[in-house]
């Protein structure tokens, strides 16, 4: 068993969006993301697993496949489907979020 406290220690970074591997293995990435002000991550897509979402501090805008952006907060969750492009970005706050992919052997 592994435990995190996930707004302990988040590194940010001035130029772009900073992930940062919390738990990685052949079951499955965690990613805890932090982004400053104004950062994005550009839209893409995860060929082979769901990307599940959880913010944690701030907010921001997230879009799926149709572009549409949605603004989500803190205890908010979005479910994105294999496949499907989205891209994130921040407003005028510090961003931190959770990313949650399955099966995704590690890079």
């Amino acid at each position: 068993m592994n435990t995190y406290n996930l707004l302990e220690n988040i590194i940010f970074n001035e130029t772009q969006p900073h992930a940062e591997p919390l738990q990685v293995d052949k079951h499955g990435r965690v990613l805890r993301f932090a982004l400053e002000p104004q950062q994005e991550v550009k839209r893409h897509n995860s060929p082979h697993s769901p990307v599940n979402i959880v913010v944690l501090k701030g907010q921001g805008m997230f879009a799926g496949g149709d572009g549409v952006e949605h603004l989500l907060g803190p205890n908010q969750l979005l479910v994105i489907a294999p496949g499907e492009m989205h891209h994130i970005r921040s407003l005028d706050e510090d961003l931190v979020f959770l990313v949650i992919l399955h099966g995704v052997l590690p890079h």
